[in-house]
């Protein structure tokens, strides 16, 4: 099948669409204890914690430089939005959730929408180089989206978003992939000196959004044992997925 513009874009498409998947597991929830929601929360960090060590490595494969520097810049992004959302007099609404809930669930969207844009440059830069190789990548990224779409899901469920919500912003989340794949795929000369930063960059936002949001309310919630081990539970097995689709 020729690549053009269009097969690049639906080929995004899907692999933004499987992020929804994502939320199908928090269905079978029973309730939300406290402690649920740090061990929820401490998922959630293990899943991204993964997620950004993938993709410094990636990043620095390409140029250590421009990964570092993205890093930096994305952890700065994530600490001044927020500051801004923390803010006293600002008063926040994110669906049905309000308040500091509202807050955690902006930043979480916020953050993996940044992460979304690597991955669709990612793409269109892949089908730049065949249809094969584009191809291979759009799958890897499209069940890579799964447990991404589960990360998001374990924020914001437990806080009373509905599944279908949850789902809904997952796949909002990586809007960025189909709107970028096209561009990247068009100009992958340009985009591929970008793609180290942009790589940098998602993975900084998603370190800082653990380190300062996620972990600890965890901790606040849950046993530190407890957290300790869903975390690390977490990373490894999506580290481990991870590899297994490399």
């Amino acid at each position: 099948m020729p690549v053009n513009a269009l097969t690049v874009f639906v080929a995004a498409l899907l692999t933004a669409l499987a992020t929804g998947l994502g939320a199908l597991p928090l269905l079978l929830r029973h309730g939300t204890s406290e402690r649920a929601l740090g061990l929820a929360n401490a998922a959630a960090s293990g899943v991204m914690a993964a997620a950004s060590v993938s993709l410094f490595v990636e990043g620095v494969d390409r140029s250590g430089v421009r990964s570092i520097a993205g890093v930096l810049a994305g952890a700065v992004f994530v600490l001044v939005v927020s500051r801004v959302l923390h803010a006293p007099h600002h008063a926040h609404d994110f669906g049905s959730l309000r308040g500091e809930d509202a807050v955690k669930a902006l930043l979480i969207v916020a953050v993996m929408t940044v992460h979304s844009v690597a991955e669709g440059v990612g793409v269109g830069a892949a089908f730049g180089g065949g249809d094969a190789l584009g191809l291979v990548i759009a799958i890897a990224i499209a069940v890579h989206n799964i447990p991404e779409g589960l990360a998001i899901s374990l924020v914001l469920v437990p806080r009373g978003a509905s599944v279908r919500s949850a789902a809904g912003w997952s796949i909002f989340s990586s809007l960025p992939q189909p709107l970028l794949a096209v561009p990247a795929f068009l100009f992958v000369d340009a985009f591929q000196g970008l793609l180290p930063a942009a790589l940098g960059f998602a993975a900084g936002a998603m370190i800082w959004m653990v380190a300062r949001e996620l972990v600890p309310e965890a901790l606040h919630q849950a046993p530190a044992k407890a957290v300790a081990a869903t975390g690390a539970v977490a990373f490894a097995v999506m580290l481990a997925f991870q590899i297994a689709l490399l």
